[in-house]
């Protein structure tokens, strides 16, 4: 069934895939004439992500240390979120939506961190280096994602239930495939507990003034990164009230132009080694703070006509916001912990960017959208200042309170 190198790149271009159908376009949905959920309701669907961020991933993390094959509870969660899409996509109040998608971000989250587990057990069980193999290996699972989105948006899925029924089926298809994968087995005697599974061992790094002021940032800008991916598509397609918009090519495949900020993601990846060498840790993760008030500005401006230029400036500009923070975030929690509690640290930083992160992200964002909505119009340019404005703020903050240890200061 082909080299384990392969069945694995199919792993990850399928496990985002899932993911793509419909992360970035539901908002457009929810608020669409067919539902028209207000922007606190839209929020509130979103914020599920952050609310199983913040224990399942450690919590079927340590089921399958210990208890259940990885491949086998991979494909559970699959063919479980598989039947919540399907039924999201037949939900039409907020509760209903709610309660399918919060089961679908419980059984979907983990997923994220299984798939590399199961990756580096059948990689070594191969004999092949996984540092050198796994990476781009994972690129896949981006590119899968923007196939997924374009996909959507070229079959005009992306307003209405149909993506969640595509990625129904894309889920159902991974959970299956995942079946025929050689078994990962599980360890029984691993070190890992419930209580470093949900990165309770890296709550005493918050008695150092330093690294509870990185993890309160990892928290609000965790927020940031769920504005756009929750309203951006949204946003564009708004456009489609003007005569003059209405038929340009970024109001009726507003997916293919926000998939540019993926392809920038994995660009400025590649930069993170000469920036921390060459401006040290808090100067890139302020760089990245300032990017996002370059996102929402860039927003804020643009429009799909003659200020085509900033929308498609602020979709490059997406790579430095996210990968500034988010990869070089994690290499200082990698510096600065003791070896005993770095697993743990780590959660504890996914759990603040990807739980409490979204979970403000999506709600906060919500309420500001409903303030700035005037007669069922979004009143767009308003609401990226407000979302500039609070990450100005952000990064005038974080350059008064984060003083990280003088030696740790730049990471090479």
């Amino acid at each position: 069934m082909g080299s384990i190198r392969f069945r694995l790149t199919i792993l990850s271009f399928l496990q985002f895939f899932v993911w793509g159908s419909w992360l970035t376009s539901i908002a457009v949905y929810l608020t669409g004439p067919e539902l028209n959920f207000n922007g606190a309701q839209t929020g509130s669907v979103f914020s599920t992500l952050g609310i199983a961020a913040l224990f399942m991933p450690g919590v079927l993390g340590v089921i399958a240390d210990k208890y259940v094959s990885a491949e086998k509870l991979f494909a559970v969660c699959h063919i479980s979120g598989a039947a919540s899409l399907f039924a999201a996509s037949q939900s039409v109040s907020p509760d209903s939506m709610y309660i399918s998608i919060l089961i679908n971000s419980l059984v979907y989250m983990p997923t994220i961190a299984l798939s590399n587990s199961i990756s580096y057990n059948l990689l070594e069980k191969a004999g092949l280096d996984v540092i050198k193999v796994f990476p781009p290996i994972r690129v896949w699972g981006t590119i899968g994602f923007i196939a997924a989105m374009w996909t959507s948006d070229l079959m005009g899925w992306a307003s209405g239930p149909g993506q969640l029924q595509f990625g129904g089926i894309s889920a159902m298809m991974l959970g299956l495939y995942a079946l025929t994968l050689p078994k990962c087995g599980f360890q029984s005697d691993s070190t890992k507990n419930w209580k470093n599974a949900l990165g309770l061992d890296a709550l005493g790094l918050f008695k150092q003034k330093h690294l509870a002021v990185f993890f309160l940032f990892a928290m609000l800008i965790g927020a940031a990164l769920q504005i756009t991916n929750l309203w951006g598509q949204t946003f564009i397609r708004d456009f489609n009230t003007s005569v003059e918009y209405k038929n340009s090519f970024a109001v009726t495949h507003p997916g293919i132009l926000l998939s540019i900020s993926q392809i920038s993601e994995t660009a400025f990846i590649l930069t993170i080694p000469f920036f921390l060498k060459r401006f040290g840790i808090r100067t890139v993760m302020l760089f990245s703070i300032l990017a996002w008030v370059a996102r929402f500005g860039l927003f804020a401006i643009g429009n799909p006509g003659n200020g085509m230029i900033f929308l498609f400036l602020s979709m490059l500009v997406y790579g430095m916001a996210f990968d500034f923070f988010n990869i070089s975030g994690s290499l200082f929690v990698e510096k600065e912990t003791p070896a005993s509690i770095r697993s743990s640290a780590q959660g504890l930083f996914m759990i603040m960017t990807n739980g409490l992160g979204s979970i403000l992200g999506g709600i906060f964002s919500g309420y500001i959208v409903d303030v700035f909505t005037k007669q069922g119009m979004r009143q767009w340019p308003e609401i990226w200042v407000a979302f500039g404005a609070y990450s100005a703020v952000l990064a005038l903050l974080f350059l008064i309170l984060f003083k990280p240890q003088k030696e740790n200061t730049v990471l090479v």
